[in-house]
């Protein structure tokens, strides 16, 4: 498919002229049959996941208890969820299950800039709660002076500062292209690189700012978090008591997880196809699961495996059955 251009800029002391698309053609699967039935499946994948993590940010909300340093950092854990799948998944729907596959150049470049924001502050708040428990574990005496709200407030500002600066430059970097020939994104999103591999001028800055990206996503956080667990794991072994140090590891599990499932797939992904390049179809179902499924699993797992969270739920469910039974008598007196 060939585009009308939409617009020119030139800049004449540099004699520079950019040329860029009116419209972008989101491709999506390549000839599979019943594809349809995917993105169904991605529908229900984002009602869960809203319902999951709403669920997860009101009862941090309404338990007293659960009014801490650690659980700011995890209510901030199922918004960023919430707003990355929000990002992604009704677009795609939008996009594939009502066939609108044409998206204007700056809602692609917006869209863009969401969906890889978002997939930053997930990959940010993991590091943020490995600190939580490497400060918990190591320094327990100095715990609340060390891990305060204000301290976490802090640095979620810090967070959300810093990634959308860096990825306004770097979507902000698509505007130095020229786009010449096809429009057609081989994605099921406006994905960074499908994107400047359509310019017909030097896209090298981009492709730098595509690796300083996979990097701040990826690699530094799970770095981090892995000395951070080297930490941990040398503070377990000098605790004489093998119930205390089970105890320790218990309050470890739930985040463990979590950083499985958010790297674990992103690593295969990058690591498989240097080895072997993936077919546009499998690249794009591996790279949609992976950016949906682990926002749905995140708030299923903080609620079943951890205690002070199932203990909440229960206490708040206790609450509400006792409110409920002393309403009825209210009602009742009245009556008679």
């Amino acid at each position: 498919q060939l585009w009308c251009f939409d617009s020119m800029q030139s800049n004449s002391s540099a004699n520079v002229t950019f040329v860029r698309p009116a419209t972008f053609f989101i491709n999506g699967f390549f000839n599979i049959p019943h594809a349809k039935y995917y993105y169904v499946f991605l529908s229900l994948v984002y009602v869960v996941t809203v319902l999951g993590n709403s669920f997860i940010m009101c009862i941090i909300y309404l338990a007293r208890r659960l009014h801490t340093a650690k659980y700011i950092a995890v209510f901030h854990l199922a918004f960023s969820d919430l707003c990355g799948s929000s990002a992604l998944i009704p677009k795609v729907i939008d996009t594939f299950l009502f066939e609108h596959q044409d998206i204007s150049y700056d809602a692609c470049l917006t869209n863009m800039f969401f969906v890889f924001h978002f997939m930053n502050l997930q990959s940010f708040t993991l590091l943020v709660l490995s600190y939580d428990r490497l400060v918990a574990i190591c320094f327990p005496l100095r715990y609340h002076a060390i891990v305060t709200k204000p301290a976490i407030f802090l640095i979620i500002g810090v967070m959300w500062s810093f990634s959308m600066i860096f990825f306004s430059v770097f979507v902000g970097l698509v505007n130095s292209l020229s786009f010449c020939g096809s429009n057609v994104i081989d994605s099921y999103f406006c994905d960074y690189r499908p994107v400047y591999s359509l310019a017909c001028n030097d896209n090298s800055m981009n492709i730098l700012m595509g690796k300083i990206g996979s990097s701040l996503l990826i690699f530094m956080p799970l770095i981090l978090i892995f000395i951070s667990y080297f930490c941990i794991a040398l503070a377990l072994l000098k605790i004489a008591h093998g119930v205390d140090r089970i105890k320790a590891i218990k309050t470890c599990t739930s985040h463990l997880i979590l950083v499985a499932i958010f790297c674990i797939p992103i690593l295969s992904n990058n690591i498989a196809s240097l080895k072997t390049p993936f077919d546009p179809d499998t690249r794009i179902i591996n790279n949609s699961l992976t950016q949906t499924i682990p926002p749905m699993l995140n708030p299923i797992i903080y609620t079943l495996k951890t205690e002070e969270v199932m203990q909440s739920i229960k206490e708040l469910y206790k609450r509400r059955k006792e409110n409920t039974t002393t309403e009825r008598r209210i009602k009742c007196s009245r009556r008679n």
